[in-house]
């Protein structure tokens, strides 16, 4: 599975931005997916997972109520919708699927990384 994430750019504070993480090869739409970022000098951070049927989600406490992930699994396509955007939500947003554990927000429940999609924003 190579997963590819794609949607961040600049933009001011309050703004909002839609990420994409697209999945090829030997996909499966029964797979969980998570969203991390990364922002230098810190380590990666869960960011928002959803279950393979989109029945069920999981948000970190610093963006509940401002993102929202959904999926399109005809699409292979897993979605971060993130709105009201501050400074500090500034990072590398990366998407991975779960392959182990019951935690969405363990990073080391995840592989297939994809290569990463940078989002600054702007005060």
């Amino acid at each position: 599975v190579q997963l590819q994430a794609s949607g961040g750019g600049l933009v001011q504070a309050g703004g909002s931005l839609r990420l994409s993480c697209a999945a090829s090869g030997r996909t499966s739409s029964t797979h969980d997916v998570g969203w991390f970022r990364q922002a230098p000098g810190k380590v990666r951070e869960f960011v928002a997972g959803i279950a393979w049927s989109g029945g069920v989600t999981s948000y970190a406490d610093s963006v509940k109520g401002r993102f929202t992930i959904s999926r399109d699994n005809a699409k292979n396509t897993v979605y971060l919708q993130m709105n009201s955007l501050k400074p500090e939500d500034t990072a590398v947003y990366y998407c991975a699927v779960r392959r182990s554990g019951v935690s969405y927000s363990v990073a080391s429940n995840y592989g297939y990384w994809g290569q990463g999609t940078q989002v600054t924003v702007s005060s």
